[in-house]
């Protein structure tokens, strides 16, 4: 007993020198990964104009003194001017203060879509991937058909059975998503399963659950950023897919997609109520593609020279 209780004592000592040992040599492999990307420039570039846009949505109420709903009948299709830096819409509505509140409204749809198909990707990747068999089977067999449909056309029919809604497209979003990340996922743990430190640690009897979600699981972290970032950008532009259809959110408020969808009709007479929101769609969509290609060149090792 008291030889087993040294043993145990000793295990347990060492294990947290190796925990220490690994804190300051993961703190300089996160700098090292920062600087890496600190000098890519179009990372950078990226970085600035997400972080732009979402200064701009965080301070939306102090940068305009209009109202995003509201509407002045005698000043509809302004063009830019000191007054309305932007023009205003076939409602009289201020351009501007639109894009403004129009930016939290991407930029949350974005994250809450991305959240879920994150969450429910990577939960179903790491159970294909890692029992393989029948499970695999199944849940495969279930990304083949999602993946079967053009994902403009699938969203558009969650959202038709749903309703049309902006929740309805958060879900329609996430659920086009979902195989994107389960795919991505499933690949990387099935060649991490066969790893000597995976078998070692089924040998020494730990569980499934403690070795996905401890060993496994750590070890997809950098492909699934790296998609996390580009699905960021896909799931923007697919709401504003949605927006533009009328499938997403609804009046009056200022999602971009709603707002090309509205100012269609005067693309001739007044062409700055469709030309800014799509510069914005456009230019957010870029900035989380640069920081996406960004993360994937500093992570993915075969990126690296």
């Amino acid at each position: 007993m008291k030889v087993e209780k040294k043993q145990s004592h000793n295990m347990s000592t060492s294990e947290r020198t190796l925990s220490s040992d690994n804190v300051p040599e993961a703190d300089s492999l996160i700098k090292d990964a920062f600087n890496q990307l600190w000098k890519n420039r179009l990372a950078v570039i990226g970085c600035f104009i997400i972080i732009f846009f979402i200064l701009i949505g965080l301070f939306a109420p102090f940068l305009s003194p209009y109202d995003y709903k509201e509407q002045v009948l005698s000043d509809r299709l302004l063009p830019p001017s000191s007054d309305h830096w932007f023009g205003t819409d076939d409602l009289g509505r201020d351009i501007f203060t639109r894009i403004a509140y129009g930016a939290r409204l991407s930029l949350q749809i974005g994250f809450f879509a991305v959240i879920g198909a994150l969450f429910f990707g990577t939960l179903l990747g790491l159970l294909a991937g890692f029992y393989g068999r029948w499970v695999d089977m199944l849940i495969s067999r279930i990304f083949d058909i999602l993946l079967s449909f053009p994902s403009i056309l699938l969203a558009i029919s969650i959202v038709a059975i749903l309703g049309a809604s902006l929740r309805n497209a958060l879900i329609a979003i996430a659920i086009v998503n979902v195989p994107i990340f389960g795919r991505l996922v499933r690949s990387t743990v099935i060649g991490l399963r066969e790893e000597e430190y995976i078998m070692a640690a089924k040998a020494q009897g730990m569980k499934n659950g403690r070795i996905i979600f401890h060993h496994i699981l750590p070890n997809s972290l950098a492909p699934i950023i790296v998609q996390s970032t580009l699905g960021y950008g896909t799931a923007i532009l697919d709401a504003a897919g949605l927006g533009f259809l009328g499938l997403g959110a609804q009046p009056p408020s200022p999602e971009w997609g709603k707002m090309l969808a509205d100012s269609r009709e005067f693309i001739q007479i007044a062409p700055w109520t469709l030309i800014i929101p799509g510069l914005a769609i456009m230019l957010v969509v870029l900035g989380f593609n640069l920081i996406g290609d960004g993360l994937r060149d500093v992570l993915d090792p075969k990126m690296k020279n």
